[in-house]
């Protein structure tokens, strides 16, 4: 069993943090917020964020929140001073993306193009028009965004074509042969 909740999660210089009901983050990128789960308490002491688990808590779900509140509170310092980002790139004839304010509007191959609304948070951009970088300091977020789009169009396994993460490496099948 990983005790990955052991580990203090250190504050970079230039993020500010609050703990009081709810954790508040504040960074150079934004502000998160996350209420802690009642089997876990969480301090500040100096430079440094501890989650501890309370002790009449039951013992499995307090594991499993102890690892989570600090994976989460990591997360969080990373989104706020540096930030999270996901590439997608379009593989297929004719298949292209364009932002427009927050809007990002695809053109997948359909009778019509999809206009996907970025929520507050994430934002798109396109190096060109086969690229798609989502940008934002919720990790949770930018990753959802990212499957949302992702699954307007997932890639097929016979050529390979849709929209897929820069790396992700897609299983192409053999056709069927006639005899």
């Amino acid at each position: 069993m990983s005790r990955i909740g052991k580990n203090p999660v250190v504050v970079p210089p230039g993020v500010e943090v609050s703990v009081a009901e709810q954790i508040v983050v504040k960074g150079p990128l934004g502000t998160l917020k996350i209420a802690p789960h009642p089997a876990v308490t969480v301090s500040l002491d100096g430079q440094r964020l501890v989650v501890t688990k309370v002790g009449g808590a039951d013992g499995r779900i307090a594991n499993a929140m102890w690892g989570t509140m600090q994976a989460n509170l990591s997360n969080m310092m990373v989104g706020v001073s540096k930030g999270f980002e996901k590439k997608l790139q379009l593989i297929g004839v004719g298949y292209r993306a364009q932002v427009q304010g927050d809007m990002l509007n695809l053109s997948l191959g359909f009778s019509h193009p999809i206009a996907h609304r970025m929520p507050e948070g994430v934002k798109a951009e396109c190096p060109t028009q086969t690229e798609i970088v989502l940008k934002g300091s919720d990790k949770q977020q930018v990753g959802q965004v990212a499957a949302e789009v992702r699954a307007y169009r997932k890639p097929e396994p016979y050529k390979g074509k849709g929209v897929r993460y820069v790396g992700e490496v897609v299983a192409i099948k053999e056709t069927k042969k006639k005899k």
